[in-house]
């Protein structure tokens, strides 16, 4: 069985907000995810990670990050019936990888990504997705269509029937 179907459009395809938005949609509608949380806001001066989180002086950092401004959407799967969070997210991210316009900003695996428990509480602000710290994967992505956006993905996987994908996608503001 397929888990998602990559993008079947003739030609290449432009990574932009309708390529994404089908890309959600079709990770929604898959039989074995189930949404537990979603919302859309505006947002200002947005921190996206592009590395790990560590504790400096006393405060949880990351490594490397940048501040935006826009619109929002938030997504949170509970992925069921044997199949793990973490090959959702790699189909997923296969599809978008494929897109002209998206290119990787930042990657990191397992324990590289630091304390799962802060990507969970402080960074996503959901804390379902604590989880073991050496199955946890984050990736985000730049994609240059009409809007400039970032696309983020986190695979947390706390036991077998217990396994989430967060996305957020953020359209920047033009300045």
């Amino acid at each position: 069985m397929s888990l998602l179907v990559p993008f079947s459009f003739n030609g290449p395809v432009f990574a932009d907000s309708d390529a994404i938005a089908v890309l959600l949609q079709e990770v929604d509608g898959y039989p074995h995810t189930k949404q537990i949380e979603f919302s859309e806001e505006e947002v200002i001066d947005h921190e996206v990670g592009l590395g790990a989180i560590q504790k400096l002086r006393g405060e949880w950092h990351f490594k490397r990050s940048e501040r935006l401004s826009g619109t929002l959407l938030r997504y949170t799967w509970l992925i069921g019936n044997g199949f793990s969070s973490a090959e959702v997210m790699v189909k997923m991210l296969d599809s978008v990888a494929q897109m002209k316009g998206a290119s990787e900003l930042f990657a990191c695996d397992g324990r590289a990504c630091g304390r799962a428990v802060q990507w969970a509480n402080r960074v996503f602000g959901e804390r379902v997705l604590f989880g073991r710290e050496d199955l946890q994967q984050y990736r985000v992505y730049r994609v240059q269509g009409a809007v400039e956006a970032r696309l983020l993905a986190y695979s947390a996987e706390r036991t077998a029937d217990r396994q989430y994908l967060h996305v957020e996608w953020l359209q920047i503001d033009p300045e």
